[in-house]
């Protein structure tokens, strides 16, 4: 996927601090819900993503790589796409997608929102 079709999807979980306003991960979801997406976050308010109550279409890691790694590999969730915003991505993290074939891009909600909606 590429960031004009991830921006076509309905269903957004933002893993990071969703709830300080001066955070990335609160503007992130600020501007989905602003836009009409359904939006969870993960990390400040919901512990995994497994406690998402609706079906995840994309999830933007923006949050340590380590601990974006963690809830990941917890996951039981189908999603279709991960966003990995700038800093939040490492090598571990990179390899183990890769590994697991899991379907990611490294870019930025934000231009998403920007562009394409």
């Amino acid at each position: 996927m590429n960031l004009k079709e991830i921006m076509q999807q309905k269903n957004f979980v933002v893993i990071g601090n969703t709830v300080r306003t001066t955070k990335y991960a609160t503007k992130i979801k600020n501007g989905l819900l602003e836009k009409g997406y359904n939006v969870a976050g993960v990390g400040s308010e919901l512990k995994s993503l497994n406690d998402v109550p609706f079906d995840i279409d994309i999830i933007d890691l923006c949050i340590n790589a380590k601990e974006g790694l963690r809830l990941l590999q917890e996951n039981t969730k189908s999603f279709k796409c991960i966003v990995i915003q700038p800093g939040a991505e490492s090598e571990e993290l990179i390899n183990w997608l890769n590994e697991k074939k899991i379907n990611y891009i490294e870019g930025c909600l934000l231009v998403g929102l920007s562009l394409y909606t």
